[in-house]
């Protein structure tokens, strides 16, 4: 176990505003340097198929998303395909990203709704975007940032959440996805909303990891009141 100064760990528990506001721009920085490719790597084309992804990939790894949508996307191409999909047949096309039968619901309904209400292309705002089944505010962010090149928040998902707990920029719980969202926004500019969920999920991937981080190894862990805890 690697301990830290506890006058140092302290300190930053009762850090100012303005002194979060500049630790995240300085770990901002190191992570971009550190991870120059940081993106979404979830394979798409166009807004409907990262869409349908980022639907596939709640509780679901990247990975495993890519291996369904390589088969799937050759099937489904337009709104009207996955409108008009069999329930059970595509509950079966997308069974190992598990939560399939909500997730088959959704992707179907999300289409009807699409043809219905939007026609038939998929909406380019935050509010249009929510009202779409199995859409909050994590999968509306990843599509309007990579579908539609708009920032209108940060997504937050698992390595989002756990980073962001450790760096303590929020002490949210994990089921409270917005209020960790809302915390981060207050401390980034708005020109690094997109990049930094890529960032924190790249870096957890790699380095932070949940059960066993590489602290030695990590490029901000001077910067992390948590670094070495474990």
């Amino acid at each position: 176990m690697i301990l830290r100064d506890t006058q140092s760990t302290a300190t930053m528990s009762r850090e100012s505003k303005a002194n979060r506001t500049q630790r995240m721009r300085k770990i901002v920085s190191l992570l971009n340097k550190a991870y120059p490719d940081a993106r979404c790597m979830l394979n798409r084309g166009d807004p409907l198929q990262l869409l349908v992804a980022t639907i596939l990939s709640a509780q679901c790894t990247d990975v495993r998303v890519n291996i369904v949508t390589a088969e799937l996307f050759k099937k489904y191409h337009t709104v009207s395909d996955y409108a008009g999909a069999d329930l059970d047949e595509f509950q079966q096309e997308i069974r190992s990203t598990g939560f399939y039968r909500n997730k088959a619901k959704n992707i179907i309904g999300a289409a009807t709704m699409i043809i219905d209400r939007f026609d038939g292309k998929v909406p380019d705002n935050m509010e249009d975007l929510l009202t779409l089944p199995g859409v909050a505010r994590k999968t509306a962010n990843v599509v309007l940032s990579d579908a539609f090149g708009k920032s209108d928040g940060v997504v937050v998902d698992t390595h989002v959440m756990r980073i962001s707990k450790r760096l303590k920029f929020t002490s949210r719980e994990n089921n409270q996805g917005d209020k960790i969202e809302k915390d981060l926004l207050e401390l980034l500019p708005h020109r690094q909303w997109a990049i930094f969920s890529h960032l924190l999920i790249f870096h957890g991937r790699a380095c932070c990891k949940a059960r066993k981080p590489n602290c030695p190894g990590c490029p901000i862990s001077h910067l992390c009141p948590w670094a070495g805890k474990v």
